[in-house]
């Protein structure tokens, strides 16, 4: 984008025509897949597949926004022990599209108390995949920062067959995990089995003082799968869940987390020759969440309560068409959500958002080394505005697109690619309904327009391996808080974005490992001259690992720069920028040990040195704990832990 300039890179991204010529013709050598500390692996070079758990060294995380923040790139913005908001590249919301089996579930609070990830429990789930940027079109109107799917994956038995596990979990802070993973089937079908129980207490920091945090969740699940030959599959899932957690960083808890969910899925494979795919899907869920100032703290004042909560329904149909060197994958989905809240006893819509998109996927193999992926996709997304007695609609007809150039180097272990991508974005619930976005948010707030160029390099060695990614983009009328107002409200500003990932992993010997990766994000607000708020820092992480036969053990060092740059007062629905923050450095420790092939145990020590450190993106600690203005939250102090597991 060298050559272009402000005054003509936002005509680019206004003018549509102009931009898919652009796209269709911006193709630039590079991309790789990205090693990292969580094991993993690509199935194309933007898609990167890892465990949904925790990696061996760390700490079980107690909900999806905990699983993210092990993958380079990503953040939480954090209000306490648990339930905090994932962030990619400094990316918020609903940039960030995400989805649990190809389901969109999305929480009910103004304020994002309950993030889509605090439904999420992990240990259910097989597999995270990682889309940076915009650079798919298959999965709903397209994630400016990026796609996110935790998934599971179908169960096929040759021959009847029981497997699962076990784990159990204690650790500091009154921490205790159950998780029970449990499938059968014969080659007709299979039934899976998913439970999970977590609790946590207080946590204290590196001072030994106590901080408001503690948790209480459950979740369950049940998938029924038909699989009457090689190429037929028809799966029924449903599922429930519900917690409470307090906040150090929020004047209110939530009390209640409860999900409903159900879903249907038929797929049939090898059509013909060349139609190798067709998928449908169905589903459902429904949130209630209450948040309120006296059941899980002693109130101050008044008892408040608020019970929201959504109903969301979608369906998704996809076909997959391919021969030799040419893949294309083409369908279309809709959804619906309707957002609501409890009065007298009674719900009441007070929101609704309807969308429907089609989209198509092209994947062209030019050489034996080079490929080129083409896809595009149009959403009709509108909203109605239920809070009055006449209601508002606002209705907008969204493009997305992008372009990627992936090689492969002959006789040689590098992959590059080189991508743009361009997507509109609809204002979200909390952009448009929440009152911290002003009164005339509906009405006054437009469609987020951005452009991106991501870009990547791969090496694989035998001892050796290494990975860099780059993006650089634009942003024309990005969506902005500012709490410096009375009361405060969102606008529009045109905003710029950069920033790159690296990582390398070193087999120092069989047994010895050293695993390191590095982010940088930087936004920059051009309408105010400004940095662009809630921006992570520099962040780097070091891991030196050894596995044996029966046992590993290993430390792992992370270090995070301070921020500096920084926009007070301004940010997004949840958090805003409370000024500069310090740096700091954790260092923490784990081992493992396989006594069969059935038993294994792991045990680890987090912070081992009982540091004390906020991160930057942060909420400030409620007064009524004891904290100062603008005071961040404290992260947990020295916290050991022992996991021990079963396989079947």
């Amino acid at each position: 984008m060298s050559g272009i300039t402000e005054s003509g890179t936002r005509s680019l991204i206004t003018s549509r025509p102009l931009l898919l010529a652009f796209c269709c013709a911006a193709a630039l050598p590079v991309y790789a897949e990205e090693s990292i500390t969580v094991e993993g692996h690509y199935s194309d070079p933007v898609s990167l597949i890892a465990p949904a758990h925790s990696p061996a060294q760390q700490l079980p995380a107690s909900d999806g926004a905990d699983a993210l923040k092990t993958i380079p790139g990503f953040s939480v913005l954090r209000s306490g022990g648990s339930n905090g908001d994932p962030v990619l590249r400094g990316m918020f919301g609903s940039r960030l599209m995400l989805l649990t089996d190809g389901v969109s579930t999305q929480g009910g609070c103004g304020s994002r108390m309950d993030t889509p990830t605090a439904y999420i429990t992990p240990q259910s789930y097989d597999t995270i995949t990682v889309i940076k940027g915009p650079q798919s079109v298959l999965w709903g109107p397209m994630g400016s920062a990026g796609t996110l799917l935790f998934e599971r994956q179908p169960d096929y038995y040759n021959a009847p067959e029981l497997k699962g596990s076990a784990e159990l979990l204690q650790g500091a802070n009154g921490r205790a995990d159950q998780n029970l993973n449990l499938a059968f089937g014969n080659p007709h079908g299979y039934v899976r089995l998913d439970g999970n129980h977590s609790v946590a207490d207080d946590y204290r920091d590196g001072y030994g003082n106590r901080v408001p945090g503690l948790w209480r969740k459950w979740n369950s699940g049940v998938t029924v799968g038909l699989t009457p030959d090689d190429d037929t599959l028809a799966e029924l899932s449903v599922g429930a869940s519900d917690g409470k957690a307090r906040y150090a960083g929020r004047m209110m808890d939530g009390s209640r987390f409860a999900r409903k969910s159900a879903a249907l899925k038929l797929e049939k494979y090898h059509l013909s020759e060349r139609f190798s795919k067709l998928s449908w899907q169905l589903y459902a869920n429904d949130t209630d969440h209450i948040m309120d100032n006296y059941s899980l703290r002693q109130p101050v004042g008044a008892k408040r309560k608020s019970e929201v909560g959504g109903v969301v329904m979608g369906s998704r149909l996809t076909g997959v068409w391919e021969d030799e060197s040419t893949s294309v994958t083409a369908g279309a989905d809709v959804m619906r959500k309707n957002h609501r809240k409890k009065s007298a006893g009674a719900w009441r819509d007070d929101a609704r958002f309807t969308q429907a998109g089609l989209f198509s996927e092209w994947r062209q193999s030019v050489t034996a080394d080079d490929t080129v992926v083409v896809g595009a996709r149009i959403d009709s997304v509108q909203a109605d505005d239920r809070r009055g007695a006449q209601n508002a609609t606002r209705h907008s007809v969204l493009p997305g697109m992008f372009t990627r150039y992936e090689y492969r180097m002959p006789d040689v272990p590098l992959t590059f690619y080189s991508g743009v991508g361009y997507t509109e974005r609809f204002p979200d619930y909390w952009e448009l309904f929440s009152g911290k976005a002003g009164q005339q948010s509906f009405r006054q707030l437009k469609t987020e327009k951005t452009l991106q160029w991501d870009t990547g390099v791969q090496m694989h060695g035998d001892k050796v391996s290494a990975w860099a990614s780059a993006y650089v983009g634009r942003t024309a009328d990005y969506i902005l808080f500012d709490y410096s107002r009375t009361p405060s409200q969102a606008s529009n500003i045109d905003a710029a974005v950069m920033g790159a990932e690296t990582g390398a992993n070193w087999n120092l010997t069989p047994t010895w490992a050293l695993t390191g990766s590095l982010s940088y994000a930087w936004g920059e607000n051009r309408t105010d001259k400004q940095p662009l708020p809630q921006m992570p820092p520099l962040e780097g992480r070091l891991a030196l690992d050894y596995t044996g036969q029966k046992w590993r053990t290993g430390l792992l060092w992370r270090v995070v720069a301070p921020q500096h740059r920084v926009a007070q007062n301004k940010g997004n629905v949840t958090g805003q920028d409370l000024g500069p923050s310090a740096g700091f450095g954790v260092l923490s420790w784990s081992a493992g040990y396989i006594f069969n092939d059935h038993f294994e145990s792991r045990v680890g020590i987090e912070n081992l040195f009982n540091k004390y450190y906020s991160e930057h993106l942060n909420l400030a600690g409620a007064s009524q704990f004891g904290y100062a203005t603008n005071q961040q939250i404290p992260e947990p102090g020295r916290t050991w832990w022992l996991a021990m597991t079963y396989h079947f």
